[in-house]
């Protein structure tokens, strides 16, 4: 059970991670394709490539791990690190839908240097996930928190300030 599940995670992570590595490459053909039927067909590939492979991959891929959090219990600091870089991966799909929707307006493409942030951004995730899932490092929950949050109690100490509620 489990090793099909890894499978499927694994196979729809590929195919997420992949297509949204290769979606700023076809933002930049925009401004190399001809208005009219290039055009058209360039953006049929972009729609198409979206919302019928890389959405249902990433929700696939979001989906069973998910599932796998709750049958391996992973409830360790890289594990944590890891969760908040595939948040990074799926903001950047988000951006990436925003960005389709603005690319074929004939009034207001998107200035160039978006796409290769964009690729940039999304390739950082992607190496920073497979790091941490392949080397699974050590690494000590202490050192990346504030020590305040360690301590019971000492949020009410950060935030009092901010709380109209509080008597001084």
């Amino acid at each position: 059970m489990i090793a099909l599940l890894k499978f499927i995670h694994i196979a729809a992570i590929a195919i997420w991670a992949g297509g949204l590595l290769a979606l700023p490459l076809l933002y930049a053909r925009r401004f190399a394709v001809p208005a009219g039927d290039e055009l058209f067909r360039l953006q049929g590939v972009v729609r198409f490539s979206y919302v019928m492979l890389l959405s249902p991959a990433a929700f696939i891929a979001v989906g069973s791990g998910t599932a796998l959090i709750f049958l391996r219990e992973t409830f360790v600091a890289w594990f944590s690190l890891k969760l908040a870089f595939v948040a990074l991966l799926v903001l950047m799909h988000i951006a990436s839908g925003l960005i389709i929707i603005r690319l074929f307006k004939e009034d207001a493409p998107l200035p160039r240097p978006t796409y290769p942030l964009v690729g940039g951004t999304i390739l950082m995730a992607v190496l920073a996930i497979l790091f941490l899932v392949l080397a699974k490092p050590d690494i000590d929950p202490a050192a990346l928190l504030p020590r305040a949050m360690a301590e019971p109690g000492a949020l009410r100490g950060l935030l009092s300030d901010l709380n109209p509620w509080t008597t001084p």
